[in-house]
């Protein structure tokens, strides 16, 4: 009792002392760290608040018998806690000002969206929008120092007060806290690893050459997390015998492909391409690669070749830099969208929707388990004796080819793809035969039926969901219900298609962004994508410049200008029937021939989208107000009954890179425009119950996650941005 009593007078003399505590001179680092704190931002004092509160409820915890030790504790807690009203003051107005200070052509949408004072668990402050980045690193760097300073004193003054009752204890629990050991992109940083020179550090990658000379060798070693690798030096006078044997040796195991783990000191490096090398102390392999089958020998291959490998593609300078590109957009979406109020929520990938009523879906179903499948059992019973005779004959012809191939190949008249592409097709003949082989030898026996309905159809009520169901095709009906509650929202995931389209610009499974404006109309809608768009090009430019550079020198000369346009520039505007006459009006001054003929009531081509993106605005251009016919029946109709609110971006390089509109928030307007497309009312009656009861003017669009990579990377084929594409035919892991 007299341990409470105590500290509670103590509580009380220092709340009645806390205005004068910014006098005190004291030499205790709590009280220093006290008066430093209460001259510091609101960012930095609410950060040390937080750290303050902790050690007030660790003192609590503990029994103290003086009063020193609380009253340093409860000042600092006092200053942070004042200051806390200051961050929330900073946070809404920046987080209010995201729109406004990214485009200098803001509507008033810009000034009047719900933006909550809590951003969904990322703070405003990292907006560039917010405050200027040596602000930031200033501030950020200031409060990790008193957060450390914090914790310290908070254990000092735990163990004092433990001393002083006569506790004694025998064990100190410590939190560990995980670290990833430095990778090169850290370690060269912004200076090409100069400040590192001097230290000793132990590095993990894979090998991509190895030049071993008379008493040395250099290894480019890279880990994957930049553009380009370290040079690793081994002299043989500084390493181990058995060391100069694996790297140099008759039978070097230091080879393309290896994983190694390598120890030594950074120093300057005499040679122009890089900064500093790592003098080697330490070698160990990790992992071999056998240089007479590693597919990735150092050399340039095809992208083509590379989708066949896609398992070690990964490892090549191209898709290496294209993941990172990947990542970084990914995360600027996210950033994006939480600071600007919405929420995140996952929508379902099994459904029994069509939202866009094409009826190109993928069928998901359980009912074909247990039947006996193509070329066994009953069907293979058939096999005639004469289609297992033709395909012997192909078998035969194609090994004719493969041997011709292996030989223009030792005389240089083809390459090791041309050989793999023929070996792959005799592979696949002989799988054949010997399917049908085993087939005609096999006797017949009965086969499983799918369960019937009288009229002769599929009975799907013995099916797993007792209904048609599908891979779905997008998230957006599910979105509207989420916005019809909670506000604005948005989705991130994968999206499939059964599109039989075998172009650089189709896959069967990709991914969609797709956000839902809750009380948004059609404007609100375009300006929010062009924000986010540019959005993702600034973060890009800031946090991906080598890669892009990379682009630009291998792929694109074009790449860097047509991002930094983008982030820098508002986008154009007009309306589908002016694009139309632009069209026309180039077709009849013959400034453009298109394949495809312009008439008011087409769907624009890609020729027609990337001739207003490249040639007329030469940047990003948003086409609004499409022909009804041609869209979506969510799309709201527009009062001249002929077209609906609906809106695309066009880019440069890729054409529509996002499609949107204003939905049909009414119930009658929607539920004919449901009919007239043929849907049943009754499967969908959810999504009209959405009208029925408390409908609100809602927008949203959507973005093709990989035509954006596209975009920015200046990558031709789709299929190349994504770490395993699905295309017609192909669902392969690797080769």
């Amino acid at each position: 009792m007299m341990k409470i009593a105590s500290f509670k007078s103590c509580f009380c003399a220092t709340r009645q002392t806390r205005n004068k505590m910014t006098m005190i001179k004291s030499t205790t680092t709590t009280t220093r760290n006290t008066n430093y704190s209460s001259t510091r931002s609101s960012s930095s004092s609410a950060q040390n608040g937080c750290v303050a509160s902790s050690s007030r409820r660790i003192l609590r915890s503990n029994d103290t018998n003086t009063c020193h030790h609380h009253h340093h504790h409860h000042q600092s807690a006092v200053v942070s806690r004042s200051s806390r009203s200051t961050l929330t003051t900073t946070t809404t107005t920046s987080s209010r000002n995201f729109y406004r200070n990214n485009n200098s052509n803001t509507n008033d949408y810009n000034q009047r969206r719900r933006i909550p004072t809590t951003m969904g668990g990322v703070s405003p402050l990292l907006s560039s929008s917010s405050c200027s980045s040596s602000s930031l690193t200033s501030s950020r760097a200031v409060t990790m120092t008193m957060m450390r300073r914090s914790v310290k004193n908070t254990r000092l003054s735990t163990t004092s007060g433990r001393s002083a009752a006569g506790e004694n204890s025998s064990t100190t629990q410590t939190t560990t806290t995980y670290k990833r050991r430095d990778r090169l992109a850290q370690i060269k940083g912004n200076d090409r690893g100069k400040s590192k020179v001097g230290k000793t550090l132990e590095l993990k990658g894979w090998v991509r050459s190895n030049r071993a000379q008379k008493d040395r060798a250099f290894i480019d070693l890279n880990d994957g997390s930049d553009m380009s690798g370290m040079q690793m030096v081994v002299l043989q006078e500084h390493v181990d015998e058995n060391v100069w044997q694996l790297v140099a040796g008759a039978t070097s195991e230091v080879s393309t492909g290896a994983s190694i783990r390598v120890k030594g000191k950074v120093v300057e490096s005499p040679g122009g391409k890089q900064s500093v090398e790592v003098l080697v102390d330490e070698l160990e392999i990790i992992g071999k690669a056998d240089p007479a089958t590693y597919p990735l020998q150092k050399k340039r291959h095809t992208l083509e070749y590379l989708r066949g490998i896609a398992h070690l593609r990964p490892r090549t300078n191209t898709i290496a830099a294209v993941s990172r590109v990947r990542n970084q957009l990914a995360f600027a979406t996210h950033q994006f969208f939480q600071q600007n109020g919405f929420l995140y929520v996952n929508t379902p990938i099994i459904t029994a929707s069509d939202c866009e009523g094409a009826g190109e879906q993928f069928q998901v179903t359980c009912l074909l388990n247990g039947l006996e499948e193509e070329g066994s059992a009953g069907a293979a019973a058939s096999v005639a004796p004469q289609d297992v005779e033709k395909v012997e004959q192909k078998v035969k012809s194609q090994g004719d080819i493969v041997k011709k191939t292996k030989a223009d190949k030792g005389e240089g008249n083809a390459t090791k793809e041309d050989v793999d592409r023929e070996v792959k097709k005799l592979l696949a003949l002989k799988e054949e035969l010997t399917e049908l082989q085993s087939g005609s030898n096999t006797p017949q026996t009965s086969v499983k039926e799918l369960p019937k309905l009288k009229s002769g159809g599929v009975d799907y009520e013995q099916d797993f969901f007792a209904k048609r169901s599908y891979l779905t095709v997008s998230g957006q009906l599910n979105g509207e219900i989420m916005a019809s509650a909670v506000n604005d929202i948005y989705t991130f995931g994968p999206t499939f298609r059964a599109e039989n389209s075998n172009t650089s610009r189709h896959l069967a499974e990709f991914w969609m962004i797709e956000p839902e404006l809750a009380f948004a109309d059609l404007n609100d809608d375009m300006q929010c994508a062009e924000d986010y768009v540019r959005h993702c090009c600034k973060y890009l430019l800031k946090t991906c410049r080598k890669d892009l550079e990379f682009f630009q020198k291998m792929y694109d000369k074009n790449c860097l200008e047509r991002v930094e346009n983008v982030a820098n520039n508002p986008f154009g505007r007009v309306s589908y029937t002016e694009a139309i006459e632009i069209l026309k009006d180039a077709v009849e001054t013959k400034k453009k021939e298109f394949v495809y003929p312009v008439e008011w009531g087409i769907d624009l081509a890609t020729e027609h989208e990337r001739y207003l993106a490249e040639e007329v605005y030469k940047k990003p251009v948003v086409v609004y107000n499409y022909p009804k016919d041609i869209k979506a029946f969510y799309m709201r109709l527009n009062p001249d009954g002929k077209t609906v609110a609906a809106m695309d971006i066009l880019v440069p390089k890729v054409g529509e890179l996002v499609g949107g509109s204003q939905r049909e928030e009414r119930l009658d307007v929607l539920e004919q425009r449901m009919k007239d497309c043929g849907l049943e009312l009754e499967e969908y009656s959810w999504y009209l119950d959405l009208r029925r009861y408390g409908s609100v003017t809602h927008s949203g669009f959507g973005l093709g996650f990989e035509r954006l990579i596209l975009f920015t990377t200046g990558m031709e084929n789709i299929r190349d941005v994504i770490p395993y594409p699905r295309w017609p035919k192909n669902c392969l892991e690797g080769h």
